[in-house]
């Protein structure tokens, strides 16, 4: 893309980012005068809820799904149209934002998931929303999409519509130290794939080049510190940031095929969505290198690697190293599945179609062959 090709960038109309800062969730539901909150987590924060300070009696949906699917979505639809809220916050990693922004959205409105796939065809929002991250890896605080996997096609369904986008984002980097190591790694692979598949498609823009290319660094520097160390305030602070920019990247660019030949590991074998980046990651980076030479090298480069050499061997290792197990087999995936699974990839258009170079099904076989 060139300079002048337009773009737009959607932002949350307020955001806060730093170390302390959840508590301000409470204060701007208190300023606005929310009496009926909905909070939208996973088991392990809806047990921490009282940090977010909210006034009353907050209702807890406290059983969000690592991989959301359809049922999920429907079980936390049925109580937001049973409390009617006025504010909707998603506390938790991506899943929460995720059925978060459909919770402020689809109740009430006559629409089901099904109606809104797809670009801006959500109709109204009935509720405020604030998103609060409390792992560094999707961004989804930033954004419009919301992803939910349909169990019976097994497919992700991909809702984007600016009226999902939340009216604040809190980002506190200190929620991440919980979050333990394997966790850590693979989140923040996930929001290094977002810049890098952002930054080498065929949408790349040069406006989100600056945050994609950052967001690389920023992982490369924190992302193995905080991974010795949870307690690393620091690595925390820059993995939340390079979380955010990954977000920016998804809004006017989105992945390209590392995301596409992730997801059936997810949708088929339940493979945290952080983990099944990492582990496609190096195949993508390097099937794309003959296209993309001079922005594969600064990728490399920003992760602290030569940009010269064995492409699928440097950024292999580095997910390696970072403990995050990078075989198809040890994860339990048959290879008998791998002709389904690379069919399924394959007809994911909405991102294929920007990756810097085609890929066939056979392509993508071959892939999760060399991942075995």
């Amino acid at each position: 893309m060139s300079l002048a090709t337009p773009i737009e960038i959607l932002r949350p109309e307020r955001l806060l980012f730093g170390s302390g800062l959840v508590g301000e969730v409470g204060a701007y539901a208190r300023a606005q005068g929310f009496t009926r909150i909905l909070v939208v987590a996973d088991m392990f924060n809806a047990g921490r809820v009282a940090l977010l300070d909210l006034p009353g009696a907050p209702v807890v949906f406290g059983t969000v799904k690592p991989e959301p699917d359809v049922p999920n979505l429907e079980a936390l639809l049925a109580l937001a149209e049973a409390t009617k809220p006025e504010l909707v916050i998603g506390f938790g990693g991506g899943s929460a934002m995720d059925l978060a922004k459909l919770a402020a959205v689809l109740p009430g409105s006559g629409q089901t998931i099904h109606d809104v796939v797809g670009p801006e065809k959500v109709l109204r929002r009935a509720a405020k929303l604030v998103q609060v991250p409390t792992t560094a890896g999707t961004g989804s605080e930033a954004g419009t999409r919301s992803l939910v996997t349909d169990p019976t096609t097994q497919n992700k369904l991909a809702v984007q519509s600016r009226l999902m986008l939340a009216d604040l984002a809190v980002i506190d980097p200190d929620l991440t130290m919980t979050v333990p190591p394997a966790v850590t790694a693979a989140t923040g692979v996930d929001a290094m794939a977002h810049c890098a598949e952002a930054f080498t498609s065929k949408k790349s823009h040069p406006l989100i080049d600056l945050y994609a290319l950052e967001g690389i660094r920023l992982v490369g520097r924190f992302l193995p510190r905080a991974v010795r160390d949870g307690a690393d305030s620091e690595a925390r602070a820059g993995l939340a940031l390079a979380s955010l920019y990954g977000g920016y990247c998804l809004g006017p660019v989105n992945t390209t095929a590392g995301h596409a030949v992730a997801y059936p590991l997810g949708t088929r074998h339940h493979i945290a969505h952080g983990h099944a980046c990492a582990l496609i990651f190096p195949h993508v980076l390097a099937f794309n290198a003959p296209v993309a030479a001079e922005k594969t090298g600064l990728i490399l480069n920003a992760l602290g690697l030569p940009a010269s050499g064995d492409i699928l061997a440097l950024s292999h290792r580095f997910c390696a190293d970072l403990g995050i197990e990078m075989r198809l087999g040890a994860l339990g995936i048959p290879q008998s599945d791998f002709a389904r699974m690379a069919a399924e990839a394959h007809a994911i258009r909405r991102l294929l179609d920007n990756n810097p170079r085609d890929i066939s099904q056979e392509q993508i076989l071959a892939m999760y062959q060399a991942a075995a």
